[in-house]
């Protein structure tokens, strides 16, 4: 198999495949075209390290993120899957650079992540999401699937609006805070 390959099964980058073949550490030989070769052995199995995601948009949504968290403990308990990971992440959906989830991903250790709806793992580049778990060779795993194309389109217009809608309503209370800043300072 190609080096990229043996990289891909063994859920390291290519970089470090291709300093573990500088340093001898692979059975594998160039072939006439230049490709590096690594002699197939039997894929390595992983250790399974299934993770619950839940997330919700605001702390005032506290309680919510506890139900879902439990959902997603149930409905893995009740599949025979053994939790080694609880995450809860308050953050929106639209938000890419969310902590917790980037260390999920970044890592490489899970081999299954649980989310109850796709909105809960990302609003808008879930399939981004999807195509970076399937390298890493974890399973992305939604337990309430959208039932038509038009609910996913319906939900997906409704998010971009209230995302909007948060944006032009915290310039407006940033305002209302600068405005009041500049009034104590000129009290003073």
């Amino acid at each position: 198999m190609k080096l990229s390959e043996y990289a891909r099964q063994h859920a390291v980058t290519y970089r470090t495949a291709w300093n573990r073949f500088k340093a001898g550490k692979l059975n594998a030989r160039v072939d006439g075209t230049g490709h590096i070769l690594v002699e197939a052995l039997s894929p390595v199995k992983r250790k399974e390290h299934v993770i619950t995601y839940a997330r919700v948009s605001s702390s005032e949504n506290k309680d919510n993120l506890q139900r879902q968290s439990e959902r997603l403990r149930d409905y893995c308990l009740a599949k025979g899957w053994q939790i080694h990971e609880e995450i809860r992440e308050i953050g929106s959906g639209l938000n890419d650079k969310r902590p917790k989830l980037l260390r999920i991903l970044n890592n490489g250790e899970a081999t299954r992540i649980v989310v109850e709806h796709k909105d809960r793992l990302s609003r808008f580049g879930a399939t981004f999401i999807e195509t970076v778990c399937s390298k890493i060779g974890c399973e992305l795993h939604v337990i309430n699937q959208a039932e038509t194309e038009t609910e996913d389109i319906i939900q997906d217009f409704v998010s971009v609006i209230t995302s909007f809608c948060a944006r032009i309503y915290g310039k407006r209370r940033s305002k209302r805070n600068t405005e009041k800043l500049i009034a104590e300072l000129s009290k003073s």
